[in-house]
């Protein structure tokens, strides 16, 4: 059930975009749904009979939201000698803070999907889908049930699994990191297990049951990063295969969610501003779906059902808050306020770690709370807020060690995003503790057109607002460094995808605050790629971007920030660039063309300044592969870390010894 829960409230959370008045525009972002936020929520119950009379046909209909998944590749869960178990009074946070005290630090790479499901767990052991029963999944007593070797590909993963309701068949969706395109492949649950079928460029599926107890997969077809079409298959005996529905309008896409009790398989369609929900009968899945609520432009909503009521999530009416600070790890969802009222069961959130706050406000630091870090004690985390050109007060998370003296000389390392509505991403990653245990000051800036602070903070950041994010990108720079945190000659920018558009920005308007930059997949062309629509995502972006084919107020308002457009002869901070050659997200003609105006201008530039002036390194580094990101790679990490203390000077024997801690070599 807590299992169920997570995955529910995840899937609420990933496609569900900030939700505030009805009409008011609200873009989903194509890049990364999994750290979408979510916190002006009406939720509102009707009775199911109502939309199960009169089942209408229904129209044709697209695309997944993709889910961020890991790969625990080749590598197996060390084993600890004479290892004692933990108390059963021990609190869930105190169990999960002793085994990461306790464990091997190389373990802490190692994530898998894993899946309950009947007596059974089904998760990835080395490279083989394997399942054990629910008592023995801490054990080595498990049944293989595929090898993803029989795939041929590359270090092969495991990024989902779903069970059929009677534990006949399981599907599992496979993929490469250096690939979005992923496998679904259906084993066939027996003495010896079997690949009943093999699907290629599968998004989202569900498994139900139809009246002669055969199972059903439902499928999602993905075709140049968008879900076009839905399928559904059946096996055994009656083996078929057949399209269910196609999606026309190229702006909407289509991913499958099956409710939280099992009961109906939703059909959602959304693109940026609307969305369309579709029932299938989880009892019938071979009936015509029911229509929920047509798409009207601006009304967007989630369906879930519960005890013969469907629980609808929507942006119509008035909202009520319920807020969650950027760094808490659990999720909790709200109905008036009040979180008992919720008609779900909860996953209760995680205990958020103990923190300093800090506030800034009249040129003065003010300092609320202060308490220790519970689970390192080394560290310590700051909020901070910046004051930005129009008064408004911009957050920050910031992180240190507790001993470090003279912060002021230390070096620091900024982290923005601001676009899509999505909060700033500040999971862990080896190389971050790395860096604070080498004396790292790690700063992330919760700019507007990110989704920290709500819808509006959002529409603050977007179309003709994204030079706010930009002002508070340098306000946040501005305010560490003249609160003694680091200095212009030692800080540094890093960004990724289209948090590229604010770091380039700022390369090109204040070059004075950095002295380097790490740049991945960064979105560094908007206007040019904003006016190509033969490209997969143009279409789905222009609400965030704007239309500067249709409309010159967007396109002269997106010349003004767009950082290839800006580039000009001047002194810039030195930029390492990590691109990747298939990637369909961020075509890597728009970075390779950034980067050789870039280098002409510094040329320019460093002609004109005469003997003696140390022209800025930039470097591009083209990895294959067609994956947008690639988050585990350890030729990335090492190549941004090594660029970084070579650029300011530092040391970096005792950081790659502690790196060999966290990454297999």
């Amino acid at each position: 059930m807590q299992q169920k829960t997570k995955l529910f409230l995840q899937v609420l959370k990933y496609s569900i975009p900030q939700l505030g008045k009805c009409m008011q525009k609200q873009p989903l972002n194509h890049c990364n749904f999994a750290d979408h936020y979510y916190n002006r929520i009406k939720l509102k119950k009707y009775h199911l009979t109502k939309y199960l009379q009169n089942k209408p046909k229904i129209s044709e209909l697209a695309r997944n939201i993709p889910s961020r998944s890991f790969s625990c590749k080749d590598l197996q869960p060390v084993k600890q000698e004479n290892e004692k178990p933990l108390p059963e009074n021990m609190d869930a946070f105190e169990k999960v803070r002793t085994r990461l005290e306790t464990q091997p630090q190389e373990e802490y790479e190692i994530i898998n999907v894993e899946v309950k499901h009947g007596g059974f767990v089904y998760y990835q052991e080395g490279c083989c889908l394997v399942r054990s029963k629910d008592e023995e999944a801490d054990n080595d007593n498990y049944e293989v049930l595929f090898n993803l070797e029989e795939l041929k590909l590359d270090q092969p993963f495991i990024d989902c699994i779903r069970v059929a309701p009677d534990e006949k068949y399981v599907a599992a969706k496979i993929r490469t990191e250096d690939s979005e395109a992923s496998t679904c492949v259906v084993i066939k649950l027996s003495d010896q297990p079997v690949m009943e079928a093999s699907f290629p460029n599968v998004s989202s599926f569900e498994w139900v049951k139809d009246e002669e107890d055969e199972d059903v997969l439902f499928y999602t077809f993905q075709r140049n990063l968008r879900c076009n079409d839905v399928y559904r298959a059946t096996f055994g005996d009656n083996k078929r295969n057949e399209r269910f529905y196609t999606e026309k309008d190229p702006s909407y896409f289509v991913f499958l969610y099956l409710t939280k009790d099992s009961r109906f398989l939703t059909m959602n369609i959304m693109n940026k501003m609307t969305s369309e929900v579709w029932l299938i009968d989880g009892l019938s899945p071979w009936d015509p779906p029911v229509l929920i609520q047509k798409r009207i432009y601006g009304v967007l909503y989630y369906v879930e059902h519960r005890d013969d009521e469907l629980y609808i999530l929507t942006n119509v009416g008035e909202p009520t808050e319920f807020k969650l600070p950027p760094w808490a790890c659990g999720f909790i969802m709200d109905t008036n306020s009040d979180p008992k009222n919720c008609p779900f069961q909860l996953c209760s959130p995680i205990r958020p770690p103990k923190y300093y706050t800090y506030k800034f406000a009249e040129g003065k630091l003010f300092e609320e709370t202060g308490h220790e870090d519970p689970i390192t004690k080394t560290s310590r985390v700051l909020r901070l807020e910046a004051k930005s050109k129009d008064g408004k007060l911009v957050p920050m998370t910031i992180f240190h060690k507790t001993d470090s003296e003279d912060l002021q000389k230390k070096p620091l390392l900024v982290h923005v995003y601001g676009a899509y509505g999505m909060d700033l991403k500040m999971n862990f990653r080896p190389e971050r503790r790395v860096l604070v245990d080498d004396g790292w000051i790690l700063a992330y800036c919760h700019v507007r057109g990110g989704g920290e602070l709500g819808l509006q903070w959002h529409a603050d950041g977007r179309l003709t607002k994204k030079l706010n994010g930009l002002a508070d990108l340098e306000a946040c720079i501005k305010t560490l460094h003249g609160q003694g945190f680091s200095q212009p000659s030692l800080t540094t920018l890093t960004a990724f995808s289209a948090g590229g558009v604010l770091a380039g920005a700022l390369c090109n308007s204040n070059p004075e605050l950095l002295r380097a930059v790490t740049l991945e997949a960064p979105f560094l062309d908007v206007l040019n790629t904003m006016m190509d629509t033969t490209l997969p995502l143009t279409l789905e972006e222009l609400e965030e971007w704007g239309n500067p084919s249709s409309d010159e107020k967007y396109k002269n308002y997106i010349k003004r920030y767009c950082p290839y457009q800006n580039i000009k002869p001047q002194h810039y901070p030195s930029i390492h660039i990590t691109a990747y050659e298939n990637d369909e997200r961020v075509p890597l003609k728009g970075i390779v063309s950034y980067t050789e105006k870039l280098k002409e201008a510094i040329m320019e530039h460093t002609k004109n300044t005469g003997e003696g002036y140390q022209a800025p390194n930039i470097i591009l580094d083209i990895q294959p592969g067609g994956n947008h990101v690639i988050e585990d790679s350890h030729k990335k990490i090492t190549a941004q870390i090594k660029f970084l203390y070579e650029e300011l000077g530092l040391d970096s024997t005792s950081v790659f010894e502690d790196l060999k801690k966290y990454l297999k070599f």
